[in-house]
């Protein structure tokens, strides 16, 4: 039987390591979820950073001092070591991400369209403001009551209302479920281009000359912008074209896509070019796994999910 040491600071901070994971380190920290509260590490042993449950999304600064993440529905940052914790606004959110300059975080909430809309706050805290649908730039937030957290269901039913957010590297584009193609298909992931609010669908289920049903959710930016990755869901018109939950990869120079991983991966955090971090099944649950990006090689981390990872500067 394996042993778990776990050992308490004189800050109150938790470690843990785990023996059977001690080869498996990373040269940065990826920040998770396991069982409602984030966690920390880039080898065996983890910091645990929340206590209570509730906790969700964790997402780094892109200095590494901050983690935005929800306590429910509502949207807070952090220290990188737990501490300092405020809560920004109190309009229910989803899935923040930060802008590569650290000065503000995007999130999903509700929209003047009566869909999920995109929205901007100082990283400070402050009032929200629009950024998609473009048309609801300058007008005044619709009000919205409290949102359920969407955390009952098979997994599926989990991931396909989940609104999370991914700023591009360049500060130009925010990626995100839904969107103007919301009026031609059942779902659909959009990529807006923040100076003119101008969208690119990027992935549709249903609608239009569609016969599939499903959905693209969670995206993720690799580190220079070139690859956009999420997690997807379909059902096909044949038990054939039946695709569990998988990650998608996707080129948007070139508009290609692959998928990678294996069924039931999703929430990719990209630590390189060659390698990332996912949350896959291992163990019978769901554990962070890294992965070969070309190799497709496999090695488990720690248990948890929505996976962060803190970038290298």
């Amino acid at each position: 039987m394996k042993t778990i040491t776990t050992i308490l600071t004189a800050t109150g901070v938790v470690l843990t390591a785990h023996p059977v994971m001690a080869q498996q380190a990373t040269t940065s920290d990826i920040a998770y979820v396991r069982n409602g509260d984030i966690y920390v590490s880039k080898g065996p042993a983890e910091k645990r950073l929340t206590t209570g449950g509730g906790h969700f999304r964790p997402r780094w600064s892109p200095d590494g001092r901050r983690i935005a993440y929800l306590t429910g529905t509502q949207l807070w940052t952090m220290n990188a070591d737990g501490t300092g914790a405020k809560r920004l606004a109190t309009r229910p959110a989803a899935g923040p991400s930060w802008s590569p300059d650290g000065k503000w975080i995007a999130f999903a909430s509700l929209s003047c369209t009566g869909g999920p809309g995109v929205y901007r706050i100082p990283a400070t805290g402050g009032s929200p403001v629009v950024l998609f649908p473009s048309e609801c730039r300058g007008q005044d937030l619709p009000a919205v009551s409290p949102a359920d957290d969407r955390r009952a269901g098979n997994l599926a039913d989990r991931l396909r209302t989940d609104d999370a957010v991914a700023w591009s590297p360049d500060g130009t584009r925010i990626a995100f479920r839904g969107g103007e193609c919301d009026s031609i298909y059942d779902a659909c992931l959009s990529v807006g281009t923040v100076a003119t609010g101008s969208e690119k669908t990027v992935a549709a289920y249903g609608g239009g000359s569609l016969q599939t049903q499903g959905f693209a959710v969670v995206p993720s930016w690799r580190g220079d912008g070139a690859r956009l990755a999420w997690t997807a869901y379909q059902q096909g018109e044949t038990t054939a074209d039946n695709q569990p939950v998988h990650l998608v990869e996707y080129n948007p120079a070139t508009g290609t896509k692959r998928t990678i991983g294996a069924a039931l991966d999703r929430e990719l955090a990209y630590l390189d070019a060659n390698r990332a971090a996912i949350t896959g099944q291992y163990r019978g649950g769901s554990w962070v796994m890294l992965i070969g990006l070309a190799d497709g090689s496999r090695q488990p981390f720690h248990e948890g999910s929505q996976p962060s990872v803190r970038p290298v500067r």
